[in-house]
Parts: C-alpha cells; sequence; structure tokens
C-alpha cells in the first residue's frame, strides 16, 4: 500500500504493513474497516498524546473512540418546533420508528437516533452510553438532564441499512426553554455536529422567524458549514409569489447569522406523502427532492474522506490549542501573583492569539472562539498548563504531512474496488425507475413509451427546411447544416453535441430523419432541458434501428 521512496516513521509503517495484510486477508476489503483501523491508530498513537497533555478534552471534545471511527454515516435534524423534522424521517424511511410523535405543537422532546437494529425497539440514554458499539459514549458529560431526554429507536429498515438520523427536539423562540431544558442544548448539537456527515436544517415556509435559540445553535455550527444543507419545507402551501419572499427572507437571515459570503444551499419542497397542496411549483419541488437525495445517497460512499477531513480538522485545532496553553503557561509567573496575572491574561487573549498567529504562521479561521475559551480559562488552574513540548507537535505535523496522504492512497483505492455505495430503500427507491422517476418522459425522454416516432409529428416542418438546403443524394453536409443550426443561438459546444447524436451513421452528411432529429434535440435544449450522453434508443429514426 505504502507508496516508493516516501519515507515513514516506524509507528506509521507498521500501521500501513497491518492496514495491506488486512486488505490481502480479506478478499474484499472494506472500506469503513480498512481505513477507519488507519485512522483509528493515527489518532491513538499520533494526535490523543497531544490533546491529553494540553487537556485539550476540558476545552473543546471529548477523545473520540473506536464507535466514532466505525460507524454509519449520520444525518442530523435540526429545527424550531413544528416544521416538519419527524415527518421527514418518516417520509424518507417510509416507516413509523419507536417514540415517533407528530403534531402542530412541539411534539418531539428527546434527541431521538433512529437506526438500524434486527427488531423494532427503544434503548434509553443511560443505557445508549454505556454501549462501547455506538458513538454516544461520551455524551454521558451531559448529565441526566440529558440522558433522560435520549433515545435510540432501532428497526429493520433498509434506509436504515446505510445512514442513521438524529431526530432533535424543536426549539422554541424566548428565554423560557433554555432555562428549563436542564443541559446545553446548544453544547450537545455542537458535539453531534462534530460526528455527523450531514445537518439539515429545516425551516417552515409559513412561519420563518428564526428565534434566539435557533440563531445562537446555528452559531455552534459555524465550523460545520460544508456539513449544512437548508431545507425550506411545506413549501406547497403558499403560492409562488409568496415563496419567492418567503425564500428571499429566509436567505437573508441566514446570511446574517452564518455570516459567511457563501450562499448556503436551500431545498425547496414538501417533504410529506401527502398532496401539493398548491401543485404550481411540482416540478421544482421534484427536482428539489432528487438533489436533496442524490446528496443523502452519497453519504456512504463518502464517509470514510468524512471521518479523514473531521480527523485533519481536530488535528489543527489540537495544534492551536497546544500553543495557546502553552503560551499562557509561559507567561505565568512562578511564586506571586498568580490569580492577578491570570485575570490578566484572560482579559488579553486576544493579543495571545495574535502573537501565537504571527509565531506559527496560523491561519486565524483555525483559532477557537475567543468568548468561549476566556469562559473556560476561568476555571482552570494555569499552574497545571503544561510548556510547550516540540516533539508532540512534530509527530502531528508528521501524521498530517505524510501519514493522512498515504491513507488518502488507500481511500481511493477501495473506492475503486467497491461497488458505488448508496443509501437504498423507502422514499430513494420511489422516485428511481419507472414514469415517476424524475424528468421521465419529459425532454430528451419524450416519446419514450410512443410506438411511433417522437420526431415524426414536427418532421414535414422540418423536411420543408431540408429540401431548401440543397441536399445531394438525399444528405445534407455539415456546412450546410450548420447555417441552419446556429439560428437556435445555441452555443456551439452544444450545437456539436447534438450534430453527433443526430449523426446516427457516422457518415458526416444527415439525412431527412437525421436533420430532423437534431431540430428535435436544439428544441428540447432550448425548453431547458438536458441533452443526453447517449442516443435514447426511442430517438433512433425507424430507418437507423435494428430490425429486432
Amino acid at each position: 500500500m505504502e507508496q516508493p521512496g516516501t519515507a515513514a516513521s516506524p509507528a506509521s509503517g507498521s500501521m500501513f504493513s497491518w492496514v495491506s495484510k488486512d486488505a490481502r486477508r480479506k478478499k474484499e476489503p472494506e472500506l469503513f474497516q480498512t481505513v477507519a483501523e488507519g485512522l483509528r491508530q493515527l489518532y491513538a498513537q499520533k494526535l490523543l498524546p497531544l490533546e491529553e497533555h494540553y487537556r485539550f478534552h476540558e476545552f473543546h471534545s471529548p477523545a473520540l473512540e473506536d464507535a466514532d471511527f466505525d460507524n454509519k454515516p449520520m444525518v442530523l435534524l435540526v429545527g424550531q418546533y413544528s416544521t416538519g423534522k419527524t415527518t421527514f424521517i418518516r417520509h424518507l424511511i417510509e416507516q413509523d420508528f419507536p417514540g415517533m410523535r407528530i403534531g402542530p405543537e412541539p411534539t418531539t422532546d428527546s434527541f431521538i437516533a433512529v437506526m438500524h437494529g434486527p427488531t423494532e425497539g427503544v434503548v434509553p440514554g443511560n443505557a445508549l452510553v454505556v454501549d462501547p458499539r455506538r458513538p454516544f459514549r461520551k455524551l454521558n458529560a451531559f448529565g441526566n438532564a440529558f440522558l433522560n431526554r435520549f433515545m435510540c429507536a432501532q428497526l429493520p429498515n433498509p434506509v436504515l441499512d446505510s445512514i442513521s438520523i438524529i431526530d432533535t427536539p424543536g426549539i422554541l423562540s424566548g428565554e423560557k426553554q433554555r432555562i428549563s431544558r436542564g443541559y446545553d442544548f446548544a453544547a450537545v448539537l455542537e458535539w453531534f455536529a462534530e460526528r455527523v456527515d450531514r445537518i439539515i436544517l429545516l425551516f417552515d415556509a409559513h412561519k420563518l422567524d428564526i428565534s434566539d435559540e435557533f440563531s445562537e445553535v446555528i452559531k455552534a455550527l459555524k465550523n460545520h458549514e460544508d456539513k449544512i444543507r437548508v431545507v425550506l419545507n411545506k413549501a406547497d402551501q403558499i403560492e409562488t409569489q409568496q415563496l419567492m419572499r418567503v425564500y428571499g427572507a429566509l436567505m437573508w437571515s441566514l446570511g446574517k447569522i452564518i455570516n459567511t459570503p457563501e450562499v448556503v444551499r436551500v431545498y425547496i419542497g414538501s417533504f410529506w406523502s401527502h398532496p401539493l397542496l398548491i401543485p404550481d411549483n411540482r416540478k421544482l419541488f421534484e427536482a428539489e427532492e432528487q438533489d436533496l437525495f442524490k446528496d443523502i445517497q452519497s453519504l456512504p460512499r463518502n464517509a470514510a474522506l468524512r471521518k479523514l477531513n473531521d480527523l485533519i480538522k481536530r488535528a489543527r485545532l489540537a495544534k492551536v490549542h497546544a500553543y495557546i496553553i502553552s503560551s499562557l503557561k509561559k507567561e505565568m509567573p512562578n511564586v506571586f501573583g498568580k490569580e492577578s496575572k491570570k485575570k490578566e491574561l484572560v482579559n488579553n487573549l486576544g493579543e495571545i492569539y495574535q502573537k501565537v498567529e504571527r509565531e506559527h504562521q496560523i491561519s486565524p479561521g483555525d483559532f477557537p472562539s475567543l468568548r468561549k475559551m476566556q469562559e473556560l480559562l476561568q476555571t482552570q488552574d494555569f499552574s497545571k498548563f503544561q510548556a510547550l513540548k516540540p516533539k508532540l507537535l512534530d509527530t502531528v505535523d508528521d501524521m498530517l504531512a505524510n501519514d493522512i496522504a498515504r491513507l488518502m492512497v488507500i481511500v481511493r483505492q477501495e473506492e475503486s474496488l467497491m461497488p458505488a455505495q448508496v443509501v437504498k430503500g423507502g422514499a430513494f427507491d420511489g422516485t428511481m425507475n419507472g414514469p415517476f422517476g424524475h424528468g421521465y418522459g419529459e425532454g430528451a425522454g419524450e416519446g419514450i413509451d410512443d410506438v411511433e416516432w417522437v420526431v415524426g409529428k414536427d418532421k414535414p416542418t422540418y423536411d420543408e427546411i431540408f429540401y431548401t438546403l440543397s441536399p445531394v443524394n438525399g444528405k445534407i453536409t455539415g456546412a450546410s447544416a450548420k447555417k441552419e443550426m446556429v439560428k437556435s443561438k445555441l452555443p456551439n459546444t452544444v450545437l456539436g453535441k447534438i450534430w453527433k447524436l443526430a449523426d446516427v451513421d457516422r457518415d458526416g452528411l444527415l439525412d431527412d430523419e437525421e436533420f430532423a432529429l437534431a431540430n428535435h434535440l436544439i428544441k428540447v435544449k432550448l425548453e431547458g432541458h438536458e441533452l443526453p450522453a447517449d442516443l435514447p434508443p426511442h430517438l433512433i429514426p425507424p430507418s437507423k434501428r435494428r430490425h429486432e
């Protein structure tokens, strides 16, 4: 597995020889097992010692466990109450799940991990956090108030074979809820955000107000923008003009909270199995649902890369944290005035950040939140902090520079050996094939089930143009066809593709049927549909079809 000519430390060398042996031992190497083993060993041998030395777990995130590397991709649903989170899960898996409650009032008051299991049942939070096979053990830090509001609904379902889905309590407006929860809701969501593969924020097209707590929650997801997708749900309940206004207002609100110049991807639709109330935007909803489904279906294929990416993010943060803690240690007096110096250092933490940034050429985006770090430092004993230990940091640098690159090669190799992994079952199967597949019978698919050639109905019109172009032996040259085809004003790249599709017999000339086909494909493109990569059987001119 190792590339020739690359130097590796003994630890990484033994790791990769283990991986290659494992791959040989198994006839069909499994993507998750092999890459997960590599990540697990890298973390335990190279990153964990740095985290423990500088108390990373007390400030940022608990240590990773085996289950964090082995678990299936997870999708986290977040939204205000009655935005359709639980209904969205019901729509995806096409089955009720244990503990499910749906209603216009705030019904889901718990975190529910919907996962695959041999039989239907509920596992309560306290039992979940002691199960080493589940990736939830570190949630016990949030205490009983949270664990009483956490459970796992397990059931045999084909969708859950590939992914797990986390349903969250609906977010209300105002201060009251934050006080009555008894646990730090935003911190729990941040814990999940670090470990999931996709975060879906749901909004209701009827009530777009983003409450204080929801705003705080979105800010807590700040470092995970790459995982966030936004769904504007229940969009079939308002007219098109209103929907445009709601969409604009949502983008404006999100822009203020997320505070990035890039626009978040928003999927508009009605994600349940009821008839559309206002069906005007049916085509839009179908296209958006298809896009969202494709995004979710790609998660198993990209899971190993996501874990790799998250480990790199964690390593960068751990390095910055080590520099901050060692800088604070360096500034502390040995004997007198420790408390006053501590206060001064916490207040001037911004200056320490700038100093670390300058000395070690670190990007400002890699630093933890200043305000949060100041809060956490208040309760720490600075005298127990450790001085800078270059060896630990060099090990992590070596991991980032060499080991991760080699692991990337394994990811790619195994991806090529494996069949395409996608989420199957439930709503994902409903739109795959048959007449209700997205775009079936439209654009280049028009006439797919007709006995007659679909181009035939417009052929008399195209024939009139064809005979004005002076055909020789019933065919026109490329130059003659070009004069007519450029009138469509389509770019040459598109017209070139249409020419290739229409010249069925590949003789560099077009007969009357091929010319009619070229015009039909131009019409398809002008109506806003995509051209097919290859000519579908129903579009092949009758005279060019092989006799079946």
